[in-house]
Order: C-alpha cells, then sequence, then structure tokens
C-alpha cells in the first residue's frame, strides 16, 4: 500500500515541462471556482428588476405598466419583481431562460425595440414568445407563489371559484391562458384569432 501511494505521489510532483501535475492541478482547481464565483455572480446580477429596468424601455413601458398592479404593491407587502414572473427559479430552467433573453438584449443592443414605438411594434410578438413560454411550463413562475392546492375558493368571487376549481379539476389549463395581461397591457389584439 505503501508502494503505491509512494508511486502516485510521486507522478504527482512529476514535472511536467515546467510545473508538476500537482501545480497544474492545483491551479486548475482554483481557476475552476474562480470562474464559478464570477459565472454565478453575473447570472444573479442580471437576475435583478434593477438590471432589467435599465433599458429604458423596459423602465419607461412594462415597468410603469406593472406598479398599478397587485403584484407590485398590495396589503401583504409580498412584491413581484421581473425576474420573479419571467426567470425560472430552478438553475438548469434559469440557464436555458437566461439563453432566450440575450435574443432581447440583443434586440436592444441593435435597435430592434430600443425606442417605444419599435417596442409597442414588436409588443405583440414579444407577448406571444412569453405566453407560449409560461404554456409551456405550465406557468412555473406563477405557481412559484400561487397554487391551486393552497387557494380558498371560498373567499374568491363566485367567477374566479368557478373558473379555479374548473382549471384544477381540468388539469389542462395554465394561468397564462386566463391571466394574460394581468401585470402588463396587453398588445394591440385587433386582428388576433380567438381573442
Amino acid at each position: 500500500m505503501r508502494k503505491i501511494f509512494i508511486r502516485y505521489w510521486q507522478i504527482f510532483r512529476k514535472p511536467s515541462v515546467h510545473h508538476s501535475l500537482g501545480l497544474l492541478s492545483m491551479g486548475g482547481f482554483i481557476a475552476g471556482i474562480i470562474f464559478w464565483g464570477g459565472f454565478n455572480t453575473a447570472l444573479e446580477a442580471t437576475n435583478t428588476e434593477t438590471f432589467c429596468i435599465s433599458c429604458h424601455e423596459m423602465e419607461n413601458t412594462v415597468y410603469q405598466e406593472l406598479q398599478p398592479t397587485v403584484h407590485f404593491s398590495n396589503a401583504s407587502g409580498v412584491r413581484a419583481t421581473c425576474p420573479d414572473c419571467h426567470v425560472p427559479h430552478e438553475w438548469t430552467n434559469k440557464i436555458a431562460r437566461k439563453m432566450q433573453a440575450s435574443k432581447e438584449v440583443w434586440g436592444k443592443i441593435f435597435g430592434t425595440i430600443n425606442t417605444r414605438e419599435k417596442f409597442e411594434q414588436k409588443r405583440l410578438t414579444l407577448a406571444r414568445h412569453e405566453w407560449a413560454r409560461l404554456k409551456a411550463n405550465d406557468s412555473l413562475e406563477c405557481r412559484n407563489c400561487h397554487n391551486f392546492e393552497y387557494m380558498d375558493f371560498t373567499r374568491q368571487s363566485a367567477r374566479a371559484s368557478a373558473q379555479h376549481s374548473t382549471a384544477l379539476a381540468s388539469g389542462e389549463k395554465t394561468c397564462i391562458d386566463c391571466h394574460k395581461g394581468i401585470a402588463h397591457q396587453l398588445p394591440d389584439m385587433s386582428g388576433v384569432k380567438g381573442w
């Protein structure tokens, strides 16, 4: 056993051209920690409302629309920020969403949505993408805060209670099916089939 340990220790200490394998391994390990820490720090920095509204198009449109809603200010003091509704909490889903959002940043940089007018022209397309994403993930971001199982249907209006209990029983509908425009103004839906 001792001979095996000594043999591997000598391989570990044996110099490559200029540095030992141990030094290279340790350096790689430390570089990996620094990269991972930097990556996660950048990921969290871009996952804040401050970052989201740093573009004046977002601050002057959708952020202004959010402010009068119950998601922004309410009796309980619980507030939904941009990432709460638009970025999944699970790491792999978060990374996938961040990659999708890079296209939106691209639009900002290259001027396809860099003014209010251009944003309004693209609003229906952007909304459809977001609705499709929420439909595909069963409104995961909504369900991080709202859950059928914890709803007290007796304290809801008759219409809301009927709709929520039907959706719960059928399992076919998800939040975004009925709650489009809940926190932001709807785009111009004239000419849209089924609306």
